[in-house]
């Protein structure tokens, strides 16, 4: 985990629904408690980055969200006016008459297009060292493929020329695994852990891009100890007993904390598969001789909070932040809300 900050660009991917975006939010705080100067960009501009630090709606140029920490929202059209203006050396994208709208209709219906402009966003800020750290709240991990991959498409399909030169030095970025990594959150789920693993194997092949660490998100901690555990499974076999001593209360009790057991205990099943397939991985030559077995799964426990926002992000951060200075064993402590 401690290679995620010596990285200059981190994707956040997951299936919908895992946290994804809180988690991205979170590990830039972290970044930036840290020292960092920080972007941290939402890929699908549903809002969602400006609800987690309480801001009003984020644009594509960069707010000050926190010391440090800036954020903004990807927008097509601007990056495409961006590129316009550094590369194709056109100031003005209102000079350019209809040759605007044209552009603009091909990067919205061209395949790839619309992806490459905004990967290209994101490497240009790593290339020219505006940010210590990029983070970015990417599509889920359903799409992020195709987003990631989108130069490395075109790079294969334009051997020469123009295109060929502005997409190589987004690869020479994303695929070196010293500077860009992939950050997959899940929950102890079956379905988002399924995903996990399909996009772990697909990503490096498709993307040339490397996954840095898997983080399971709202995992539900161990209500009782080894020896609690085996007077628990006991409890309802004299139910009739402490409801007559006690009170019919205890049922919703005992109830209650076996349902949890049990969430628990499948959670946990979940996430040995997703070790076992991550031990299975052939990450070798993208870590230098470092084995997948050394791509941390870092926790971060059930939060039980109906709240959103900073407050939420503030404590995953706290997480991230101690397991960052934790061993590769990096299971982190439950945190009260």
């Amino acid at each position: 985990m401690t290679s995620l900050l010596d990285l200059e660009l981190v994707f956040v991917t997951g299936k919908g629904g895992v946290g994804k975006t809180t988690v991205a939010a979170a590990l830039a705080e972290v970044a930036a408690r840290r020292g960092q100067r920080v972007l941290v960009c939402e890929m699908d501009a549903k809002g969602a980055l400006a609800t987690a630090f309480e801001v009003s709606q984020l644009e594509f140029e960069p707010t000050e969200v926190e010391p440090g920490l800036h954020a903004m929202s990807m927008n097509t059209e601007d990056a495409l006016q961006e590129y316009l203006r550094l590369f194709v050396k056109i100031p003005f994208i209102g000079r350019i008459g209809p040759l605007a709208s044209t552009l603009d209709f091909v990067a919205d219906a061209a395949p790839g297009v619309k992806e490459i402009l905004a990967i290209g966003k994101l490497a240009w800020e790593v290339k020219e060292r505006h940010y210590d750290l990029v983070v970015v709240d990417a599509e889920a991990s359903g799409h992020v493929v195709s987003q990631i991959g989108a130069p490395k498409v075109i790079a294969d399909l334009v051997q020469v020329g123009v295109v060929k030169d502005q997409t190589q030095w987004m690869l020479d970025i994303l695929e070196d695994p010293q500077r860009t990594g992939v950050a997959v959150v899940t929950t102890s789920e079956e379905m988002p852990v399924t995903e996990s693993i399909e996009l772990l194997e697909r990503l490096t092949n498709e993307t040339g891009t490397y996954p840095v660490a898997v983080i399971a998100n709202r995992v539900l901690v161990d209500v009782f100890d080894d020896e609690e555990r085996a007077v628990a499974t006991r409890v309802p076999e004299a139910m009739n007993v402490l409801a007559d001593a006690i009170g019919n209360g205890v049922r919703a009790v005992v109830d209650a904390a076996m349902i949890v057991e049990s969430r628990r205990s499948i959670g946990d099943a979940h996430l040995d598969r997703l070790a076992e397939a991550i031990g299975a991985l052939d990450l070798s030559s993208a870590t230098r001789g470092r084995t997948s077995a050394e791509l941390p799964i870092v926790t971060v426990p059930e939060m039980f909070s109906r709240s959103h926002g900073k407050r939420v992000v503030s404590l995953v951060a706290d997480v991230l932040d101690r397991s960052l200075d934790a061993s590769t064993d990096t299971d982190a402590d439950g945190i009260e809300d």
